[in-house]
């Protein structure tokens, strides 16, 4: 085991007595010792159960015969650090927490690790960090949030911050606005829409990472802590029969996540996230198996902000498997490979059900005949951008309009809610990519502001930031290369005429060639936003949304 070189010989005596300081025995020693990396705070929603879940985990490593170790891990919440300065700070801390579940893992020899987490950009650092030490590790997510209920309908996060425009235009009184507050978040858990968190979820059990229902069971419920303690046990096959986390997260469970995804018609995180999961785990997934999938995969579902459902009703369906399933018919699922159940694929989806068909389209019937999500090239992205096409209606597949530039945020929002912003045109938001931002922030303020203000099928948004998961609307992110690099989108002005062509994949700015290069030989990149501590450093190493915004070596 790894973890002798820390306790066996007289000469690690030091090291027992160390351990035993903890209260750990001679028998407890005497097993594999089991990192337990837990994002536990009171800060987040979606993770202020999980001591509850460890608790369960830990049970079920001790049942299993071995001794598990827990450590804390951080973790942001994208929702409360939404719209202002803080957003910098989300993604840049996938960074950290691989980083740091890495130097736990690595300095105190253990022999395995349980990942604990619900959140956005906790869970594919998680995933970073098994990719990296491939050593027998299991994605435990701590489950998604039930919906709330206002006034006979169901409701979540994005409805709360789309009343923010509806009441800037006088739909909503502060009474209203007050009420919905007070029942859109109604328990622990990941935001119970297809957001980012719950997306990366799901795709961690479709990767084989977590066990059958890991990605869906909704925090509240019993369930969940029955998976953790299956998940405990399991973690000790797991050990006993050498499997590690590179034997699962192969290159076909890798297109096997995209499939779902896209069938799911996921958050556009997922654009940065799996491609960084991979490339910790050696695999090469560039930006056009995306696109090469969602020419063939259907579009199943349409989960919140797409549709009507949410992910507890995705449970009752059947989960993951269960899409998987109807992607199986289709040759898009490799059955073959191996899950952390010690089970393949295959022999999982043998007995799996569609219970829903209101929730799961069959491949015959679905949604769309390709997948939830896009990559959009042209002379505004050439190295490309994402769109969540499965959030974007249906006569704003085609639009070209009138460019209206910001180079922040929130002088897009308050351009928007001061009514500067017409029908018609394109709001442009630069200079918040991974290095201009820094750090990437999502633009779910700005989008919902839009939706509340009745503007989702009279507007477009383009940025070289991104989106959260709760973003609908005609809205195109990651445009690559970013503006602080120098990408056209750096040299779009007011009034150029701007053309998205979802069908044909094109993102164009409508002037010439030579004006565009003219342009960019006058043009000087901005002063860096931000001058000392990580995100400084992180501006200086992340690279572009279409690697994943990973660090440089």
């Amino acid at each position: 085991m790894r973890s002798d070189v820390v306790k066996l010989g007289i000469e690690r005596l030091p090291h027992r007595a160390l351990l035993k300081s903890l209260g750990l025995t001679d028998d407890e020693l005497r097993r594999p010792l089991v990192g337990v990396a837990c994002a536990w705070s009171e800060l987040v929603p979606g993770h202020t159960h999980l001591r509850m879940v460890a608790e369960a985990v830990k049970a079920g490593i001790r049942l299993a015969g071995a001794t598990p170790l827990e450590f804390g891990v951080i973790g942001v919440c994208d929702g409360l650090a939404m719209g202002h300065e803080g957003m910098k700070y989300s993604l840049p801390s996938r960074e950290l927490i691989a980083d740091s579940i890495e130097v736990m893992v690595e300095a105190h020899r253990l022999d395995a690790v349980v990942l604990i987490a619900s959140c956005d950009k906790i869970v594919p650092g998680m995933l970073m960090a098994a990719a990296r030490l491939d050593i027998p590790a299991i994605y435990v997510p701590g489950g998604p949030m039930l919906p709330g209920r206002f006034r006979g309908s169901y409701v979540d996060v994005k409805d709360a911050f789309e009343t923010v425009g509806a009441y800037g235009r006088g739909e909503l009184s502060i009474e209203d606005v007050k009420e919905l507050e007070e029942v859109a978040c109604p328990t622990c858990g990941s935001c119970a829409g297809l957001f980012t968190a719950n997306t990366m979820n799901c795709l961690a059990e479709a990767l084989g990472m977590t066990v059958v229902g890991g990605g869906t069971a909704p925090a509240p419920y019993s369930e969940r802590l029955r998976l953790a303690k299956k998940s405990g046990m399991l973690i000790v096959k797991l050990i006993e029969k050498g499997v590690t986390a590179l034997k699962i997260m192969t290159e076909e469970a890798f297109r096997d996540a995209v499939a779902v995804d896209l069938a799911m018609g996921g958050s556009t995180n997922t654009l940065l996230h799996l491609p960084a999961i991979a490339r910790e785990a050696g695999i090469d997934l560039p930006l056009d198996v995306f696109d090469e999938l969602s020419r063939k995969t259907p579009t199943l579902t349409k989960l919140s902000p797409a549709g009507k459902h949410y992910l507890v009703d995705l449970h009752e369906a059947g989960g993951v498997y269960a899409v998987m399933k109807e992607l199986s018919k289709l040759g898009l699922i490799h059955e073959d490979r191996l899950t952390v159940e010690l089970r393949t694929v295959g022999e999982l989806l043998r007995d799996v059900v569609v219970r829903r068909r209101d929730v799961i389209r069959s491949v015959e019937n679905p949604y769309s005949r390709e997948g939830g999500l896009a990559i959009l090239k042209g002379s505004l992205a050439p190295k490309g951008a994402v769109v969540k096409v499965s959030a974007v209606p249906e006569d704003m597949l085609v639009f070209e309009g009138r460019a209206k530039v910001f180079d922040r945020e929130e002088e897009a929002v308050k351009a928007l809610m001061s009514g500067e912003v017409r029908e018609g045109e394109v709001v442009v938001i630069r200079y918040e990519g991974p290095k201009g931002g820094p750090g990437m922030r999502e633009m779910l303020l700005p989008t919902a502001t839009i939706a509340g203000l009745g503007l989702t099928e009279k507007v477009a948004l383009v940025t070289d930031g991104r989106f959260s998961g709760a973003t609908r609307g005609l809205a195109v992110g990651h445009v690559s290369p970013e503006a602080a690099e120098g990408g056209p989108i750096a040299v779009v002005e007011d009034g150029d005429l701007i053309r998205i062509d979802v069908p044909r994949r094109r993102l164009d700015i409508l002037v010439s060639e030579e004006v565009i290069k003219e342009r960019l030989r006058k043009w000087s990149p901005p002063p860096p936003k931000v001058r000392r501590g990580y995100l400084r450093r992180y501006s200086r190493l992340v690279t572009s949304a279409c690697t994943g915004a990973v660090l440089s070596e």
